[in-house]
């Protein structure tokens, strides 16, 4: 599928994870929105914005399994968090749950406005390799106390890759009045996602990776039971709405002053991507893919994998232990000399290389990536 996206064809790209790529015929409806705002910049956002933004959330609830009004993009899903953590009446010695596997700007956030208010941010450890389930619940939930205010755990972590168990630590915390906000960046188009069955109190995510829309478009779910706690991060026109509509929650977050929409309106486009090219059977043979690279790293360093070899624990991204090395000389060779994007960095003092497969790789890019780390592995040892 290599054709069907903008990716430069010189670059063996297996950092899907990072940022997304966009396939062309999505990429041409994101340019189609865009010169349509700019034709009549008025009737766009001052009479069509409202119907159009209802259609595109129509689109996300149905990928999501949620209701459009309980939905609204956002740029990212870092700024989904910053809605949320600010909005969440923390006060002095409130603690907010996390584990060690979360995002760095994510982590930032959480300690930022802790910090503002007096709470306590804990990253609880989730030590490495997994071998079961309720290891990793029991792990998490050791951290929470009677004074955990807000769970917050990754659907799919960046750092390790790992898919966590999430029903069981959601049920715990309804029942301990805990709320529960889920990382999704890296969950939706990579595993089936159902909101509304999920019961999470908060998900947010990211639709410009692994759902392939333009950079610019994630979005924001909150249980419509607890939107009331919801501020707007950005005070416009949707704040004390002169027409309101069906949700007030839409209301406030979605206006936020003039900006170009289009990658939401385009998001649809990602989604009809999807559905025309198979791709529950893509994501398997992508799966399959990094099964296939788990082997063969495995077999070059030597050293076990984090998680058993289950799709429960992966799907098509996956973090493999390195030797000791230099990660930075070990990432800048590998694109330098082999034309391999990949992320090699430390994780808790750990090297790890992270490999994402989408539509677009093969084993030809996995095998470059063997051969590459096979040459340079010994040379930047440390």
């Amino acid at each position: 599928m290599r054709d069907q996206f903008v990716l430069h064809p010189d670059v063996v790209f297996l950092n899907h994870g990072s940022f997304g790529a966009c396939p062309k015929p999505v990429f041409e409806d994101y340019q189609r929105w865009q010169l349509e705002l700019e034709r009549q910049p008025v009737e766009f956002l001052g009479r069509r914005f409202n119907d159009l933004m209802r259609e595109a959330r129509e689109a996300l609830g149905g990928f999501v399994g949620s209701h459009r009004d309980d939905l609204v993009y956002v740029t990212n899903a870092t700024v989904s968090l910053n809605i949320v953590a600010r909005s969440l009446p923390l006060k002095p010695d409130d603690e907010v749950v996390a584990t060690d596997h979360e995002y760095g700007a994510l982590d930032r956030t959480w300690r930022f406005v802790c910090g503002k208010r007096g709470a306590r941010y804990i990253r609880q450890p989730v030590p490495v390799p997994i071998e079961s389930e309720e290891q990793v619940i029991e792990a998490i939930w050791s951290g929470v106390t009677p004074r955990t205010r807000a769970l917050f755990i990754s659907h799919i972590t960046s750092p390790t890759a790992i898919t966590l168990p999430l029903a069981e630590l959601i049920r715990r915390a309804r029942e301990a009045g805990i709320i529960t906000v889920i990382d999704g960046a890296h969950a939706l188009g990579q595993v089936e996602l159902n909101l509304d069955e999920l019961g999470a109190d908060v998900y947010i995510g990211n639709l410009h990776k692994w759902a392939m829309s333009p950079k610019g478009s994630g979005f924001l779910y909150v249980r419509r039971e607890v939107q009331q706690l919801i501020e707007p991060l950005i005070v416009s026109w949707g704040w004390e709405s002169e027409q309101p509509g069906p949700s007030r929650f839409v209301d406030e977050q979605e206006w936020q002053g003039t900006r170009d929409i289009a990658a939401y309106l385009a998001t649809p486009a990602a989604f009809q991507f999807m559905q025309e090219h198979n791709w529950v059977e893509v994501q398997r043979q992508c799966h399959e893919l990094v099964r296939y690279a788990r082997e063969g790293i495995s077999a070059i360093t030597g050293l076990s994998p984090l998680t058993p070899d289950d799709p429960v624990w992966y799907a098509q991204m996956a973090a493999f232990p390195l030797p000791p090395c230099d990660v930075d000389a070990l990432k800048r060779r590998l694109n330098d000399e082999f034309a391999v994007e990949i992320p090699v960095y430390l994780w808790n003092g750990q090297p790890l290389i992270r490999i994402s497969i989408q539509g677009y790789n093969s084993q030809a890019d996995v095998d470059t990536l063997l051969e590459a780390l096979k040459v340079l592995l010994p040379q930047v040892k440390v």
